[in-house]
């Protein structure tokens, strides 16, 4: 039995697969049945419908909610979105054109906002870089972008990256989000929620498992845990607890698959005692000693 008492921050991201593609009507009934139930207080969606003020978004989430949306939505009214339960103060979009191409996606970017939650400020950061799979070089540099305008805004007490970054655990720009890997001398580090919980654990969250994915465009591709969750640390961790991760919407209801890639939620707390200090009564029989 769970007995954590502590507060949790409860955050998800999710591609819903833009109108336009397959099933809509069936998908949004389901999307409009399930997330709700989550109690989801922030999250980051993706080919999302905003161009209608927020009303899809507000019925998605569940609850009335303070929206961000990324700085260019399609011609369909369809992009990407940072929503949360509190006010979004201090929002910051992030140019993520890092090559001139015609077939850009429309709400390439990231979106910054700090958010007053019941654990303190947080900083979240919606991520979009380049989709194709043939493109990674661009997604590490979109990478270090976010890192820059991150490093730029006064300290929060935590901070928060999510969003479908369309790269894998061990792509180039996961590796530097993670710690795992320097850019030009530069690192930086961030704990992912799914590794956390789940170690080694595939999770993929696109898969040609789903039909939305075996009859589209990259049907041929293998899976992949490309939507993530990630905590921001330092020297001594994150500042956040990972108490919980899981994918939803990862499995067909009654025939009905919500979109071609699954969401991630992540519940996140206070940790007992700061990262970089010793917990009160520690002594040297308790494991104290040198790094």
């Amino acid at each position: 039995m769970d007995t954590d008492a502590r507060a949790t921050l409860r955050v998800l991201t999710l591609n819903v697969l833009a109108p336009a593609n397959p099933d809509w009507e069936a998908r949004a009934a389901l999307l409009l049945r399930t997330v709700p139930a989550l109690r989801v207080d922030v999250a980051a969606f993706q080919e999302v419908p905003v161009g209608d003020g927020g009303a899809f978004l507000r019925e998605l989430v569940g609850h009335d909610v303070h929206v961000a949306v990324h700085d260019a939505p399609d011609g369909r009214g369809v992009g990407a979105a940072l929503v949360a339960r509190w006010p979004l103060r201090d929002v910051e979009q992030v140019d993520q054109v890092v090559t001139k191409r015609p077939d850009l996606l429309p709400w390439l970017g990231s979106v910054l906002a700090d958010v007053d939650t019941p654990l303190g400020t947080v900083t979240f950061a919606h991520h979009k870089p380049t989709w194709e799979l043939d493109r990674e070089g661009e997604r590490l540099q979109q990478a270090v972008r976010l890192v820059d305008a991150l490093a730029r805004r006064p300290a929060a007490s935590a901070t928060v990256v999510l969003g479908d970054f369309d790269a894998t655990p061990d792509a180039a720009s996961m590796r530097f989000l993670r710690g795992r890997e320097p850019v030009g001398g530069r690192s930086t580090y961030h704990q992912d929620c799914w590794e956390t919980v789940h170690g080694d654990e595939p999770g993929h969250t696109f898969s040609p498992a789903n039909p939305l994915v075996a009859a589209g465009q990259v049907a041929t591709a293998l899976p992949r845990r490309i939507d993530h969750v990630l905590v921001a640390g330092g020297a001594f961790g994150p500042a956040l607890d990972v108490v919980d991760c899981r994918r939803v919407l990862d499995r067909p209801v009654q025939g009905v698959w919500a979109s071609d890639h699954c969401g991630v939620l992540a519940d996140l707390a206070l940790p007992g005692h700061a990262p970089g200090a010793w917990a009160p009564g520690a002594t040297a029989g308790e494991g104290a000693g040198s790094r």
